[in-house]
């Protein structure tokens, strides 16, 4: 029967190594399957020609980076449709997004992908080199079969639309100026960008506890601890965002001198990109956020936080070693991404210097419960070439409650001489426009939310990249809202997001029929 080739993952160890003690020769082939077509077939059935047994590991659906609604068919129909082909001996499915664990596991000797992979330029992800390198490493070899291509995307997106409408007529739209190849050329080119961080760095604590209920005699929430979780967050997340699509960025921030500071921080930024000022009369930032964990039928639930954060403003003495730093960091910039969460370092004289260098300026200036109503963006800045903020943030630039979005966000980008801004309204949309009276407005490119914090900072940051490359409104927007898709996936800043999924998110989404 089908349901007897599908195998655990935990179970696939002792099976593999059973069957390469018996001297079968095994044959791997790996990938999503969301769609089994013609093509799959021959591929499958050529890779059975090549050994004794047809391995086939699948992605399981929590570990599919294609964009909204992807996987379109459950792990269960994917793994029997699979099993139900006679070339194929075993099915595998796989909690991980890339191949190497399989690989592992099963150790083949004959890896098989299709023939667009023998060019190593068409996969996006960068993901085959590991692959190949894992099969020979256990004495393996990696084989390219198939005399043509399919795309179970291109099908699915064609005759199964799995995007909402919304996303669907965006990406249409988008795919009919844009293609796939276009768009990974597009990032690419990110990676030549010499780019200065500017701003807050904090440093997120996520104190995990499992709820208990209420004290019997102050009515206070109770909770038993289970761990702690340091995060970088602030400018030092931006810098980590950015590291992913260059290899050519420097954080300037304002740190204190605390025992803890420096193995923390070098656990997410390398010493030769670390151009940060220390003061022994500055308390590093700290945010530390009491949260229930994600459990089954549960959301992550954030109970409250408290802040180490400084309640005076630096001296000027520190001020002006923050500007010698700049002076001597800013010479060597293509693009300056300045992240003033209002905690210090970005006082008038930085402010300054930063609008009146000649270096293109990406601005986020952020509005929170340390500074709500005194850090507004068109109060503490003049100039920038790009910037975004959220929909709070705009309702107190402009002081009033009930705007409209798009002309209120083109008064700020003339206020601020910019050539374009973006404001992201998390669930609703996120609104583009230029100085050329360009507009884009993309709704959210998936709706998977574990924790909205950090996916402003992820927008802004590849946003900033997008912009200082030249592109387009459209193409911008759709950037930095598959940075934020990413990101709300991610316990706060946990991880930076992964340029290997935006791309392959962002090649699915656009791999279709044009609007039109």
């Amino acid at each position: 029967m089908a349901s007897e080739k599908i195998i655990s993952f935990p179970e696939a160890p002792a099976l593999f190594d059973k069957l390469r003690g018996e001297g079968k020769r095994l044959v791997q082939c790996h990938g999503t399957f969301d769609l089994v077509h013609p093509g799959h077939i021959v591929h499958l059935e050529d890779a059975k020609k090549l050994g004794d047994v047809l391995v086939v590991t699948v992605t399981d659906e929590k570990h599919v980076n294609k964009g909204p609604g992807r996987p379109y068919f459950n792990d269960a129909l994917r793994a029997r449709t699979l099993a139900a082909l006679s070339c194929v001996d075993y099915v595998v499915l796989v909690p991980h997004t890339a191949a190497v664990e399989v690989i592992e596991t099963v150790k083949p000797h004959i890896y098989c992908k299709g023939t667009e992979y023998a060019d190593a330029s068409n996969d996006v992800t960068g993901n085959i080199h590991d692959d190949v390198a894992t099969v020979q490493k256990h004495g393996g070899e990696g084989r390219y079969l198939g005399d043509f291509v399919f795309s179970s995307t291109r099908l699915l997106n064609r005759h199964f639309e799995t995007a909402n409408p919304a996303v669907a007529e965006f990406c249409g739209d988008l795919a009919s100026r844009v293609t796939p190849q276009q768009f990974a050329d597009a990032v690419a080119k990110f990676s030549g960008l010499r780019v200065l961080v500017v701003g807050d760095t904090i440093f997120d604590k996520y104190s995990f506890v499992k709820v208990q209920g209420l004290t019997s005699k102050n009515r206070i929430i109770s909770g038993r601890y289970l761990e702690e979780e340091a995060q970088a967050g602030g400018a030092l997340a931006v810098y980590r965002h950015l590291k992913q699509f260059t290899p050519n960025a420097r954080l300037v921030s304002l740190l204190g001198t605390e025992d803890w500071l420096e193995p923390t921080l070098r656990m997410f930024m390398p010493t030769e990109d670390d151009a940060t000022v220390r003061d022994p009369d500055f308390v590093s930032i700290i945010k530390q956020r009491y949260v229930e964990p994600v459990s089954e039928g549960k959301d992550l639930s954030k109970l409250f936080s408290v802040n180490f954060i400084n309640a005076d403003p630096p001296k000027q003495a520190v001020i002006d070693r923050v500007l010698g730093k700049l002076e001597a960091e800013i010479k060597n910039a293509d693009l300056v991404v300045l992240a003033d969460f209002g905690h210090g370092i970005m006082q008038q004289a930085v402010r300054d210097f930063l609008q009146d260098s000649g270096v293109f300026l990406a601005l986020n200036c952020q509005t929170n419960s340390n500074n709500h109503g005194f850090n507004i963006i068109s109060r503490q800045y003049r100039r920038a070439d790009v910037f975004s903020l959220d929909e709070q943030e705009i309702l107190l630039s402009c002081g009033h409650r009930h705007v409209d979005f798009s002309a209120e966000l083109d008064k700020l980008r003339a206020h601020l001489s910019a050539r374009a801004g973006w404001l992201t309204r998390g669930a609703v949309k996120t609104i583009g426009l230029d100085a050329n009276g360009n507009a884009a407005a993309c709704p959210p490119l998936g709706d998977d939310i574990t924790d909205t914090i950090g996916a402003g900072d992820a927008f802004f940051s590849v946003m900033a990249l997008a912009a200082a490359r030249g592109l387009p409104v459209d193409l911008t927007t759709f950037l930095g809202q598959l940075a934020g898709a990413q990101a709300v996936k991610i316990v706060g800043n946990r991880e930076p997001i992964s340029k290997a999924i935006l791309l392959k998110s962002g090649m699915a989404l656009l791999n279709r029929d044009p609007a039109g």
